[in-house]
């Protein structure tokens, strides 16, 4: 009979902590739940509030994404491998619809090749942005460009023709915009066109 109140103890004392081990879990929970929450709180934050700055980007740019035109070919204008997209080559159309037409070295200046490269990567943006329906914060990187510059026989200048798209998609993408790069000359494109570029472009889901 004198055993009972240190076991009636040992009872009470197991079941103390029992609960302490309880209450320790549940705040042990609580904690990492809301650490978490937190931190998807704040990647959801940075995510959303990239599209807006590149919207931004593309303003102060003079720049407004259009409907890509349909192939003209037997071919799709974007194929998606992974998390990469292959981007078909992209034609210099100004805003007015007409083509950047001639030959560097010929009837065309690097600066007017300058800008016949950057409506092509205009119009790289303008089927990314319908790729990824209208969210092109889901850019992780612009992996590699090839341009291609319709050229005179003695004209040398291809890369500074082709900085045009590069540095549109430094400009838009920042960091995410530097790229790997061939700038290949040719002695005639598609049409007479100055310029056609192609990307690969790496994205998130």
């Amino acid at each position: 009979i004198s055993s009972l109140p240190n076991a009636h103890c040992i009872t009470m004392s197991m079941s103390t902590t029992s609960m302490l081990v309880r209450t320790l879990l549940f705040f042990s929970v609580l904690l990492t739940t809301s650490t978490t929450v937190h931190s998807f709180s704040r990647l959801s934050m940075s995510m959303s509030s990239s599209s807006p700055v590149i919207a931004t980007k593309l303003t102060e740019l003079g720049i407004v994404l259009r409907e890509p035109p349909s192939p003209k070919g037997n071919y799709v204008s974007c194929v998606r491998t992974g998390n990469l997209l292959h981007l078909c080559g992209h034609i210099p159309q100004k805003d007015d619809g007409t083509l950047w037409k001639g030959r560097l070295g010929e009837s065309l200046t690097v600066e007017e090749g300058y800008e016949s490269a950057k409506c092509c990567a205009i119009a790289i943006l303008n089927t990314l942005n319908k790729e990824l329906e209208g969210d092109l914060s889901r850019v992780v990187q612009v992996v590699k460009v090839v341009g291609f510059v319709n050229s005179a026989n003695d004209f040398e200048q291809q890369p500074a023709v082709i900085n045009g798209a590069s540095d549109l998609f430094g400009n838009v993408f920042g960091a995410a915009g530097v790229h790997a790069r061939s700038a290949v000359g040719t002695n005639v494109l598609p049409l007479g066109i100055a310029t056609e570029v192609e990307a690969v472009i790496e994205i998130r889901d």
